[in-house]
């Protein structure tokens, strides 16, 4: 598979208004490892290979564990996850699958349940920040580095 566009080079305008959202979700005091988390469980589903290459080698310099990151597709089977993450990790799948899942009312509530209104909204801006990289990647092809 070959890259379709340099999407950075072609619309400067664009790239700069994405990173600056990047930017802006970056400075919402989510904790960085939840937050990696959230970025590569998005991209898993999506299926985006650039960026489960880049946030897991992100989610590594953090500290989180091998263990952790090689069982977050089956978050749900693990003992690994704290509740607060899974909710997250159920809200992160809940919009990432949007189309599909209408985000219902027991992922809300779950959220609900271990994050504050701010904190709801600042985890909703981060997953969909990743989502939108997620179908910049995908749509033009970014192949992590060799």
């Amino acid at each position: 598979m070959s890259t379709r566009i340099d999407f950075y080079g072609a619309s400067p305008e664009a790239l700069a208004a994405m990173i600056a959202l990047e930017k802006a979700g970056g400075k919402l005091g989510i904790d960085a490892r939840l937050l990696d988390l959230i970025k590569l469980r998005a991209s898993q589903i999506n299926g985006c290979a650039f960026c489960i290459d880049l946030h897991t080698t992100d989610a590594r310099k953090a500290g989180e564990s091998e263990r952790r990151l090689a069982t977050l597709s089956a978050w749900r089977e693990t003992p690994f996850f704290t509740e607060r993450e899974r909710a997250a990790l159920a809200w992160t799948e809940s919009l990432t699958n949007i189309a599909a899942t209408h985000a219902p009312d027991a992922d809300y509530e779950l959220l609900a349940a271990h994050y504050s209104p701010k904190e709801m909204s600042d985890l909703t801006l981060a997953i969909v920040t990743i989502n939108a990289w997620n179908r910049y990647a995908i749509g033009f092809r970014k192949m992590p580095p060799a």
